[in-house]
């Protein structure tokens, strides 16, 4: 019997360990509990006094607000972890590795990206879910692309290329380290695409290629670069189908895309 080849080396070694990365993953998701509920709370008492607590949540502008506190206190924790506790630099220690020019092409793997969203065509895809309600106006359509293609590929890039890949694949190697990153990536969309197992499998996809794209380049940067390209390509295309985000109805399969696009 041939004896069995090891994992391919990855070449990683974080200075932090994966419990870190699992307190990392609980402050995101206890913060954006809090957040989203003091300011729901404060809303309905100073802004909305005459609605239901639960009308007050469902508005898109708040829970983007709930985001956008969430990703400063995760930011800021991030940074402080490295930076103070393991004394790093928190780019250098996290890869970021700006590509330059280069990084144009990274764009271009974006875009080639799409190819993976004429699956939704062949799978079983929701025909409403959760996340609709941010695309109900053109206003919150317009806020939900500004962080589709800005702070939430960003943050997004920093916790599961550059913080959790690199501790799998320091531990199981290359393929299973792009594997179980791309899972947990897909999973976290689970709940908002109405428990569609079609829509995870897409972003599942989409999560293999970016994580690859990591490993190939050691760079985070340069996976942020694809994830903005295969964002960004599906907000222009949607506005464009729809006049603006005021029609989308006229494009109800690059709707769906762009749902699964903005990873939010």
């Amino acid at each position: 019997m041939p004896p069995v080849s090891p994992a391919p080396k990855a070449g990683e070694n974080p200075v932090w360990s994966g419990w870190d990365v699992l307190l990392i993953a609980g402050l995101t998701l206890l913060t954006l509990f809090l957040a989203q509920l003091f300011i729901v709370l404060g809303a309905r008492r100073f802004v909305y006094p005459h609605k239901s607590f639960f009308d007050v949540a469902q508005k898109p502008v708040l829970a983007l607000l709930s985001e956008l506190v969430t990703y400063a206190v995760v930011a800021l924790y991030m940074i402080l972890l490295v930076e103070g506790k393991y004394r790093t630099r928190f780019w250098q220690a996290i890869r970021w590795n700006w590509p330059g020019l280069a990084g144009l092409s990274m764009l271009g793997v974006g875009v080639l990206m799409l190819g993976f969203d004429i699956l939704g065509r062949y799978l079983p895809m929701p025909k409403t879910t959760p996340f609709d309600q941010f695309f109900a106006r053109p206003t919150d359509a317009y806020l939900t692309v500004a962080f589709a293609v800005t702070l939430g590929p960003l943050m997004e890039e920093l916790f599961f290329r550059g913080f959790l890949y690199p501790v799998i694949a320091r531990r199981m190697g290359v393929v299973w380290g792009i594997l179980l990153t791309a899972a947990p990536f897909g999973l976290m969309h689970f709940m908002q695409y109405g428990y569609s197992w079609g829509a995870v499998l897409i972003v599942f996809l989409v999560g293999v290629v970016l994580t690859t794209v990591r490993a190939a380049t050691k760079s985070v940067a340069a996976s942020f670069l694809a994830h903005v390209g295969y964002n960004g390509t599906l907000m222009v295309l949607t506005a464009w189908a729809t006049d603006g985000f005021r029609h989308m109805e006229k494009a109800a399969v690059l709707a769906a895309c762009l749902k699964l696009g903005t990873g939010y």
